[in-house]
């Protein structure tokens, strides 16, 4: 199998932990609730147990680390703040896995790590210009133009979660209204229904998705961009009637000549996505992987 990298991925309902090769394979993946608390060392407690519990399978080289996470955070995930784990305020999240699995690690926005991972050995090879996105809990992305991983100042670039599709809508845990991951995420839609999201109303499910295509189309309209990849346990678990209605938006939204060539497609990678990706932020650390 050769030597392997330790992918993570931190998210407000699971933590997932697994083995990326360097070849894109996945192996031994795992992955646990979230802790709900406002203890940031219960939510460290549990990643650090599902990890060691990973590490303990590794069979031979442990190449390096990537850790996903969801954001805002400080330039390479030297602290993280993620809306959807309350519990974590500029949490040293980087020194603290690294010091647990002792190899070169680096951490990274969730959305950001998908598009390297549908980037690498996704529905996005091959392709210089695309927004990745995942719907999930919260609503995140990440951005490559001619042919790079856009970072930004701080790191967080590609946020597009936080995109107002819907003027004084609904609050937003960042403090706006109408955001996109208000109006449309899978907390949102869990929300809306009073139920879960997975169990949600077709017509829920398909303003989720119309407002899905509106940010990507204004995405579009803004950096000349021809594809949207879209993963996450909402939006693949919703399915076609999503994709439908986010391709109509789409198309009603993105009227110029260069936005027309745009298109939303689901992730290649399926649900293995956020921790491909994850190993391949550990990977572009050796030279690897794509972008690099």
């Amino acid at each position: 199998m050769g030597p392997l990298c330790l992918a993570v991925d931190i998210g407000g309902t699971k933590l997932a932990a697994g083995l990326v090769d360097a070849r894109g394979g996945l192996h031994a993946a795992e992955q646990v609730p979230t802790p709900v608390t406002e203890d940031s060392e219960a939510v460290w407690s549990a990643l650090a147990e599902l990890v060691s519990r990973v590490l303990g399978r590794v069979p031979g080289e442990l190449a390096a680390c990537g850790v996903g996470c969801g954001g805002p955070m400080e330039p390479g995930g030297t602290t993280v703040s993620p809306l959807n784990i309350g519990a974590w305020r500029r949490f040293p999240l980087r020194d603290r896995v690294a010091a647990l699995v002792a190899v070169p690690t680096a951490v990274d926005n969730d959305a950001k790590a998908l598009a390297l991972g549908e980037w690498w050995r996704g529905a996005a090879i091959g392709r210089d210009h695309f927004l990745a996105m995942v719907v999930s809990t919260g609503i995140g992305g990440g951005l490559v133009l001619d042919g790079r991983l856009l970072d930004g100042r701080l790191g967080n670039a590609g946020h597009v979660g936080h995109v107002v599709v819907v003027p004084d809508g609904r609050p937003c845990a960042c403090g706006a209204f109408g955001c996109l991951e208000a109006e449309a995420s899978g907390t949102a839609v869990a929300a809306m229904c009073g139920g879960a999201a997975a169990d949600a109303p077709l017509e829920l499910i398909r303003r989720a998705g119309t407002l899905v295509g509106r940010a990507v189309g204004s995405v579009a309209n803004l950096l000349d961009l021809d594809l949207a990849v879209v993963a996450g346990s909402a939006a693949l678990g919703w399915g076609e009637p999503f994709f439908e209605a986010a391709r109509a938006e789409l198309d009603r939204v993105a009227r110029l000549a260069f936005s027309r060539p745009v298109r939303i497609e689901p992730a290649g990678l399926g649900r293995d996505g956020p921790l491909v990706g994850a190993g391949a932020l550990g990977w572009r650390l050796r030279g690897m992987g794509p972008g690099r």
